[in-house]
């Protein structure tokens, strides 16, 4: 397992000079699904969720080392950020699933969606950034990029929709050499140490890169990727964010979360410091899963996390909807192939 740096990538500068932005920062009282974000933000808290407070300030630091571009040169830059797919883990139309919106997919009324994943793309410097490796990757590399391998790719956790798509990097599809594959010490250790995600390894179809929550990487072209932990469901691996950032844009993927309350992060605080946040949108109710409890698969609900957020200054957008969630296509719900300048 590798953890050093090599060709594209370099040290971003060190985080610990971004938590005074961060602590300056407006303090909130929001509500959420029963609980409270952290009030206080200037408290220390537990040091493995240290990287979280500083993480607003994060953003506002790094965009401040980067030189000012002026609206023309950002679409000159040749940067998108594309929506790859929107759906939870199972995709929709779901397995089991007889009734809308299932059904009318299954019958072609309505296109099918896609795993939730985002990427990131230059054509010109010929550079793909993958943001979850999805069953539905194969599909959604011909998207990002026509097809090719990425540059890099980025895991948030050991769940079946965002790493089993690297199935497709072994012998028995591409038989690729050496993509770089990023995630923590427990996600690359997951892949390590589990067949078939061994072989991958063993083969040398992935390189294993392992990451650090709270510290920046920076990729070719000055792009600049923190992962960020978050609570959820870990039983194999841990979870995490992400924070991406190029020349003044900054945007913020968290598919998987339990409940904002359990997060020692203001999430309001960190929504305003970004231009786009793409977050956990799995259910709108929790009474949406008949003869099952959402208390076994936890996350916010998405009128609650609405009114968290309401008139914060980043653009919210829901991704990772479940096929019983009566929100799909509402406008706040990102759509599959959606793409951003930057």
């Amino acid at each position: 397992m590798k953890s050093s740096r090599k060709e594209r990538e370099v040290r971003a500068p060190s985080q610990g000079a971004f938590l005074g932005a961060w602590r300056d920062m407006r303090k909130v009282e929001p509500r959420a699904d029963g609980g409270e974000i952290s009030r206080d933000t200037s408290v220390e808290i537990d040091p493995k969720h240290r990287q979280l407070t500083a993480l607003a300030g994060v953003a506002v630091a790094i965009a401040l080392l980067m030189p000012g571009i002026s609206a023309r040169q950002q679409v000159a830059s040749g940067w998108e950020l594309v929506v790859l797919g929107i759906a939870q883990d199972a995709g929709i139309p779901q397995l089991g699933c007889e009734q809308s919106p299932c059904k009318d997919m299954r019958e072609g009324k309505r296109k099918p969606e896609r795993v939730a994943s985002i990427g990131l793309v230059n054509r010109a410097l010929g550079l793909s950034y993958l943001f979850d490796a999805t069953p539905d990757m194969v599909s959604q590399l011909g998207t990002l990029n026509g097809g090719r391998v990425p540059t890099g790719v980025f895991l948030t956790h050991g769940h079946i929709g965002h790493y089993t798509g690297l199935m497709y990097f072994g012998r028995e599809s591409l038989d690729a050499k050496a993509v770089p594959v990023h995630g923590t010490e427990r996600m690359t250790g997951f892949l390590a140490n589990n067949g078939p995600w061994s072989q991958l390894v063993s083969r040398k179809n992935i390189e294993l890169r392992a990451l650090k929550p709270d510290s920046s990487i920076r990729l070719e072209g000055g792009v600049f990727v923190t992962p960020f932990l978050v609570p959820h469901r870990d039983e194999f691996t841990d979870t995490v964010g992400y924070l991406i950032q190029r020349d003044g844009h900054r945007a913020l993927f968290i598919p998987d979360i339990d409940q904002w309350s359990r997060w020692n992060a203001n999430l309001r605080g960190l929504v305003d410091t970004v231009e786009l946040a793409f977050l956990d949108g799995t259910f709108a109710s929790a009474d949406e899963l008949p003869g099952r409890s959402i208390a076994d698969i936890p996350h916010p609900l998405i009128p609650a996390t609405r009114e968290l957020l309401k008139g914060s200054s980043g653009r919210v957008w829901f991704i990772h909807l479940n096929h019983t969630n009566r929100e799909l296509g509402a406008p706040d719900v990102v759509s599959d192939g959606q793409r951003f300048v930057f």
